[in-house]
């Protein structure tokens, strides 16, 4: 690995669930690009489960299935954006 490289978390986990990395000095290479889409998506998908959360709270009565449907969703978004946030975070100077 040279001084420019770049350890990078990948917004995926390998199959026995361990993070991946991606070491590279190229921003713009094909794995590189894709992973900064996946993060992207990722944060997206999670702006619109608590978009979904928040109009579901707003219900006077909410369906307890529906509560429960939205609390996997967010929990799933949060490790997520947890994920994306700690591979940018990597990326500080």
């Amino acid at each position: 690995m040279t001084s420019r490289d770049e350890l990078r978390l990948l917004p995926w986990s390998g199959p026995d669930g361990k993070p991946c990395f991606l070491s590279t000095d190229d921003d713009s290479s094909r794995l590189s690009r894709l992973a900064d889409t996946l993060e992207t998506t990722c944060l997206d998908q999670a702006a619109d489960v608590l978009h979904h959360a928040i109009e579901l709270l707003g219900l006077p009565e909410p369906d307890p299935v529906d509560l429960r449907a939205a609390s996997a969703d967010l929990t799933t978004a949060l490790g997520q954006v947890l994920r994306v946030a700690e591979s940018r975070g990597r990326r500080l100077p």
